[in-house]
């Protein structure tokens, strides 16, 4: 294992953030301390910048600093600095943050909607029942008054015959008989089969 390096003893000596994130590969965690120490400041402008709130730029620059210790043995020297290689991924966690958010926010949406949706069989039903009605409007318009009122009477507001033929004041074998020829000519205007 490598020697540990003393931060701070002496500024010539000091290594650079490339030597330390070197350093932290290896698992040292006072070279760790002094990357954190360099890197945290740029990293949470960089987060902040592209999140604006400052609670979730706060923690999101430390899941990028945890990033640093644990894919530190990736960092490759030759292909940019050591700052650049961890401000890229401060800046790709952030952007992953704000997609990962719109896309929570799309779904709540759409789940919202579907919630106020109803379903197709509902759609169904109440056309049809709406449609069932319209059509029994229009036959119990062909019967005439007595008729109309009789079935009214009887089948809407739930009456007897008896109380048919005293509500309408006629007798009850006239009120059986309008009832009788009304609901024949709704049988046959509503199509329905004996």
């Amino acid at each position: 294992m490598k020697e540990a390096v003393h931060i701070g003893a002496n500024p010539a000596t000091e290594p650079d953030l490339e030597e330390l994130v070197g350093l932290v590969a290896l698992g040292d965690e006072k070279a760790f301390a002094s990357v954190y120490d360099i890197v945290a400041g740029p990293v949470l402008g960089v987060v902040r910048a592209v999140l604006r709130d400052r609670a979730q730029s706060e923690e999101v620059a430390q899941e990028v600093l945890v990033e640093v210790w644990r894919t530190a043995p990736r960092f490759r020297a030759d292909r940019g600095t050591a700052m650049n290689w961890i401000l890229t991924l401060g800046h790709r966690r952030a952007v992953d943050r704000v997609r990962s958010v719109e896309a929570a926010a799309a779904r709540d949406h759409k789940a919202a909607l579907l919630a106020r949706t109803p379903e197709f069989d509902e759609v169904t039903e109440q056309v049809e029942a709406r449609l069932e009605r319209e059509q029994v409007r229009r036959c119990l318009r062909t019967l005439t008054e007595i008729q109309r009122q009789a079935v009214t009477l009887a089948y809407y507001r739930g009456l007897t015959y008896r109380q048919v033929a005293e509500a309408l004041a006629l007798p009850l074998g006239t009120v059986k008989t309008r009832l009788r020829d009304g609901l024949i000519r709704l049988r046959d205007c509503l199509g329905v089969t004996a």
